[in-house]
């Protein structure tokens, strides 16, 4: 150690370069640094989601969760495999164990899906993967709002807006250009009405002419496609044969014929649907509605965040695309926010950076104030950010986020209180020996050795403390091994820098 100590003192101009390139890698890695309201505690979780919306929840856990559950049990690294099957859902959640990477998880799952599907009977629905998320990937929520709305049972005009016109708007409008920012990983919207092209069928025209439901379904399954025909070559011209059938309005699917020649040559005449039914747009079959500030019904969405993404800069991301996409909006149509995780994650930062900043002036003070040395209580105070800094490269490097629990645990009392013994024995004995030129550099590897057993076990003992907590697991891992990691590499570098950056700029 008396090596290392005199290298210090003797080339304190190297010292000094390491420790500001140190600290430029700190500040880019705090840059970087992914920032959070508080820790994520969810576990390594993949959901299986099936749609089977004429099901009820006793054949939904029959058909369809039963083989679900039963082909994912045989998974390795399974911690465990529930559901919920409700009304025509069935969630099966295989929570892995701790460690395990989402993405195989991921992969696994996937490739018991086509298993699954098979023991699934046709027509019961496709289990598909839900989204790569977590318990606190909700990181924006968000109306979309149109003025004057028409009455709920009132006729619908050009001169107001239906919630059906205001959801198509979010499905095909404002969803469809937030699911591509980087860190989001779904958009889901809530509320309104979905828009159908609904075939109201009279049983008694179809019936008079000869003709069953059956043939409704089958004309509109088979006239409601686009064919390709190959090409032809004309005038050394290539050109492409298309056949266009795809329904695009309502007139479309009154002019689809019904029955076939049969039906023509039985009537005389060619049968529409027009002539059995009543083509109109209608909304789809709800299960719930949503409502906000006593005004009735809305159409909301909420942001899913992707497992590991940047919460803060996220939902900044898609605020500011928001924005961009608010001038393209039908008149009337707004967008309101009424959550966004960037505020809180702001106000949780601001509280953690004003706790941090009045602590290090306070601590700077009584430094000044006890030492009465200037210089001596600058250096002690300088190890304050500079072991921030490290704090900021280790917990790049493990992957911690810059949180309340993270961030909050960190002591400046603690993290100073090697510096604060080196530099006041180095002060007394400068003071006591009158040294001068070479002689500084002698006192100075001196008074540090003198003190250096006693400043290495007594943060050593503190470190200990925080040791076991890296031992953690589940939930009470993921919510404190952040802290233990954070206090850890701040006292480890403030140890550092009070055997080298002090002792090496003291001598000047």
């Amino acid at each position: 150690m008396g090596g290392f100590i005199t290298f210090c003192v003797q080339h304190r101009a190297l010292v000094v370069f390491g420790v500001l390139l140190v600290g430029a890698l700190g500040v880019r890695a705090a840059q970087q640094l992914p920032i959070d309201a508080v820790p994520d505690v969810t576990n390594v979780q993949v959901q299986v989601l099936t749609n089977a919306p004429a099901l009820g929840p006793v054949e939904i856990e029959q058909y369809v969760t039963v083989p679900v559950e039963t082909v994912m049990s045989g998974l390795p690294f399974v911690e465990e495999v529930r559901s919920l099957s409700r009304f025509g859902l069935s969630a099966v959640t295989v929570v892995f164990d701790e460690g395990t990477d989402i993405y195989l998880a991921r992969q696994m799952v996937a490739e018991r899906l086509s298993e699954a599907r098979e023991a699934i009977p046709e027509g019961y629905g496709a289990p598909e993967l839900g989204p790569i998320s977590t318990g606190l990937g909700e990181i924006y929520q968000f109306e979309v709002r149109g003025e004057p709305m028409c009455p709920r049972e009132g006729p619908d005009t050009d001169a107001c807006y239906t919630l059906m016109e205001l959801r198509t708007l979010l499905d095909w409008y404002v969803a469809y250009q937030l699911r591509p920012i980087p860190g989001v990983v779904e958009v889901n919207p809530f509320g309104g009405e979905l828009k159908t092209y609904e075939v109201r069928v009279d049983p008694t025209r179809l019936n008079a002419l000869g003709l069953s439901l059956r043939d409704v379904f089958e004309a509109l399954e088979a006239n409601n496609a686009n064919a390709g025909g190959g090409y032809i070559v004309r005038a050394g011209e290539q050109r492409v044969v298309r056949g266009e059938g795809l329904v695009g309005s309502l007139d479309d699917i009154r002019d689809i014929r019904l029955g076939g020649a049969a039906a023509t040559m039985r009537h005389g005449t060619p049968i529409f649907v027009r002539d059995v039914a009543e083509v109109v747009f209608a909304p789809l079959v709800r299960q719930g509605a949503v409502t906000r500030d006593g005004r009735g019904e809305v159409v909301t969405a909420s942001v899913m965040m992707l497992m590991g993404a940047n919460a803060g800069e996220v939902s900044r991301a898609v605020r500011a695309r928001l924005d961009e996409i608010a001038p393209g909006l039908p008149p009337g149509v707004t967008i309101e926010t009424y959550y966004d995780r960037a505020e809180l994650v702001d106000r949780t930062i601001r509280t953690v950076a004003t706790n941090l900043i009045e602590g290090g002036v306070l601590v700077i003070v009584v430094l000044l104030l006890m030492l009465g040395n200037l210089r001596g209580g600058l250096l002690v105070a300088a190890v304050i950010p500079l072991s921030l800094l490290v704090t900021f490269i280790s917990m790049r490097a493990f992957g911690v986020s810059g949180n309340l629990m993270s961030l909050g645990a960190l002591d400046f009392g603690l993290i100073i209180d090697g510096a604060i013994v080196v530099i006041e024995n180095v002060s007394r004995r400068l003071s006591e020996s009158g040294a001068r030129g070479r002689d500084v550099a002698r006192t100075v590897r001196s008074a540090t050795l003198q003190v250096i057993r006693p400043v290495l076990f007594g943060t050593a003992i503190i470190m200990i403390v925080y040791i076991p907590i890296l031992s953690l697991q589940g939930i009470e891992g993921k919510m404190f091994t952040p802290m233990a990691i954070a206090v850890l590499s701040a006292l480890g570098a403030a140890l550092v820098l009070a055997v080298t950056w002090v002792p090496a700029l003291s001598t000047w």
